[in-house]
């Protein structure tokens, strides 16, 4: 361990199959740091929700919570989830997570935070579900 002390924050990840969205905060998260989506750094919107696009939006986040004093992240992945949103991350997510460790930050605690329905509104799809 190095002789400067560790600061943490949080990496909020959004990936859905539109765009990727990076928002670190503070350790208690109420605090901004640092914020990218994919759709700043491409100029195509359907490549948005790219690796690609997804590793230079976490590139440019974490240089901004490097230059603020952050060292060390946990990182929160969540998917649109709820009662009609896919359940599973989009393409982004990986690559935003491999590219804020290639930054030098130190991660702790990877969790998924996507929203589950309990109950709530009947799902779209007619009393036999979708027939493909």
């Amino acid at each position: 361990m190095s002789k400067d002390k560790i600061r943490w924050g949080i990496a909020h990840i959004y990936s859905s199959y539109n765009n990727t969205i990076i928002h670190i905060t503070d350790i208690t998260g109420s605090e901004t740091i640092a914020l990218a989506s994919g759709g700043q750094v491409v100029k195509a919107d359907r490549l948005e929700s790219s690796p690609t696009a997804a590793m230079q939006a976490a590139n440019k986040a974490a240089q901004e919570a490097r230059d603020k004093g952050i060292t060390a992240i946990h990182v929160k992945t969540r998917a649109p989830g709820g009662h009609n949103g896919p359940m599973n991350t989009g393409p982004g997510a990986q690559a935003a997570i491999r590219t804020l460790a290639r930054r030098g930050m130190r991660i702790g605690v990877i969790e998924d935070v996507t929203p589950v329905p309990h109950g709530g509104c009947r799902a779209k799809g007619g009393r036999r579900g979708r027939r493909v």
